[in-house]
């Protein structure tokens, strides 16, 4: 088990919930609820590996991906992936960049953290890392093909506007920095604390 932080209004799966198929990717859970006239009836939800996705400042620009799968084709995206069993979410972070860009960061902080389907216990955390610097070429899995760029604070924000690819999951980071400097301050992320 490890100890996360989710928003405040997130929907879990409650703890007497059956697993009844355990998938590659998505596990699926029952449990009996009651309702309002008082009578029972199943429900279900899934749950899968938390998301991770960095927003790293290389001096005055940003790391994009062009993230190339064979069974999506190409997007547009920030470094990031999925968490390993167990991992904590900033530790998943780190490796995720550090595979997919070769650079490895001196600062962090979680930013923002959404629950992308409220049916699905899943959540995307958002890192925002800066201080870093390139140690390595990038080492991708098989099923990828990456190309790193790095790119203005405008063009990217006009990537996100347009959610080209995965850019728009972080429409609400910049929506409130206009620049590097806002990037910079924006807060620690404040949620609830579950052990999951």
């Amino acid at each position: 088990m490890v100890q996360k932080v989710i928003p405040e209004n997130a929907t879990l799966i409650p703890d007497q919930a059956e697993r009844v198929f355990e998938g590659v990717i998505y596990d699926v859970y029952h449990w009996q609820q009651q309702l309002f006239d008082g009578s029972e009836t199943t429900f279900e939800m899934l749950r899968r590996a938390d998301t991770v996705s960095a927003i790293c400042i290389v001096d005055d620009k940003l790391l994009v991906l062009q993230d190339e799968q064979p069974h999506r084709g190409l997007r547009t995206t920030f470094p990031g992936g999925r968490a390993e069993e167990d991992e904590d979410c900033l530790a998943a972070a780190k490796r995720e960049v550090h595979e997919e860009t070769g650079y490895s960061f001196r600062n962090w902080r979680l930013v923002h953290v959404f629950q992308p389907h409220t049916k699905v216990e899943q959540f995307v955390y958002l890192y925002l890392a800066w201080d870093g610097r390139r140690e390595i070429e990038p080492h991708v899995d098989a099923g990828e093909r990456i190309k790193v760029e790095l790119l203005p604070f405008g063009h990217v924000k006009q990537l996100v506007e347009a959610k080209i690819g995965y850019m728009g999951e972080s429409q609400k980071i910049f929506d409130t920095a206009r620049n590097i400097h806002g990037l910079l301050a924006l807060p620690e992320f404040v949620g609830k604390k579950v052990e999951r």
